[in-house]
């Protein structure tokens, strides 16, 4: 029952999250100056107010934010202005398969080589491997994707032609884009794994171990991981968060026909409902996604319990 309790409270604080979140996104794109038919020159001003009342722009603000809200609670994000013949809710199958497809495989990337280079940062602290594994997450953490990008093309793609450029039509087309994007995090990973794990190293049961006679990897396999990757499991919802929103970026450097060009297209072209309908679906996910580590990490610490929590 505690825990019963302990989820209700959760979802009914993702829902005011995300309320929020709504409503902000929603004033804050109306308060721009301009419209979405201010960019069609050869459309006359009674053509645009035709279109601005098909699509409730000439109601009141909160008219609109109303209609809006209704709309959502059936989970229907409208149809596309610039693209009419186009629902939000079909860009959003059709982009977001392709968005996290990339994510995941990013993910995969960052959390194995991090905590590789960590573990093996911690066991041989302050040696050579120490030094050459901090050195590459410090490289990761100071060097935007966008940029690890363009050097991937130019050095692995143009002048080497190891991989194709661009576009998402093979597994070998998303070596490179999981790549640029898996960098930044798989350096915080590393950093904060190689931290966790001599912190952990240094404890009295790990001694205790070692004098047992256990092997270096026992220790690592049976002890140690599950404590010193703790915190990493903390900030995995923030990582899957920075992974994507940083696709966003990089699908438009590769031309990766996921969500981040209907959201960006949707910016260039004042597109209301495909800004609205991204920004909700990738807030209820990343909520979702932060509810589900937070249940996880409960569960992976014992000294944890979620009725504590939620009381």
């Amino acid at each position: 029952m505690p825990v019963a309790k302990y989820v209700l409270s959760r979802l009914i604080a993702m829902v005011i999250t995300l309320w929020i979140i709504v409503t902000i996104t929603f004033f804050l794109m109306h308060a721009v100056p301009g419209s979405p038919f201010n960019q069609e020159r050869n459309t006359s001003e009674a053509v645009q107010q035709n279109l601005e009342a098909h699509y409730h722009l000439d109601e009141p603000v909160f008219i609109q934010y109303v209609i809006y809200i209704k709309s959502l609670a059936t989970l229907d994000f409208g149809p596309s202005i610039k693209q009419s013949s186009t629902s939000v809710n079909e860009m959003i199958g059709r982009g977001f398969p392709v968005s996290a497809e990339l994510g995941v495989i990013s993910l995969l990337i960052a959390v194995i080589s991090g905590m590789i280079l960590g573990i093996l940062a911690a066991l041989k602290h302050n040696g050579v491997i120490d030094y050459i594994a901090m050195t590459f997450a410090v490289i990761g953490i100071s060097v935007p994707n966008f940029i690890m990008a363009t050097l991937l093309i130019q050095q692995l793609a143009v002048t080497w032609e190891i991989f194709p450029v661009a576009t998402w039509a093979s597994p070998v087309h998303m070596i490179l884009p999981s790549i640029a994007l898996a960098t930044g995090p798989m350096a915080i990973i590393a950093r904060l794994t190689r931290s966790s794990m001599i912190e952990v190293l240094n404890q009295d049961y790990i001694l205790t171990a070692r004098a047992k006679g256990m092997t270096t990897f026992q220790i690592v396999t049976k002890h140690a991981m599950r404590n010193a990757l703790l915190p990493v499991i903390t900030i995995l919802g923030t990582l899957v968060a920075g992974v994507l929103t940083g696709s966003f970026v990089i699908e438009k450097i590769f031309a990766i026909p996921g969500m981040g060009k209907y959201f960006i297209n949707g910016i260039n072209d004042r597109d209301y409902p495909v800004i609205m309908g991204t920004t909700v679906f990738y807030s209820a996910f990343l909520i979702l996604m932060l509810f589900v580590v937070d249940i996880v990490y409960g569960i992976l610490d014992p000294r944890i319990k979620l009725h504590k929590r939620g009381n």
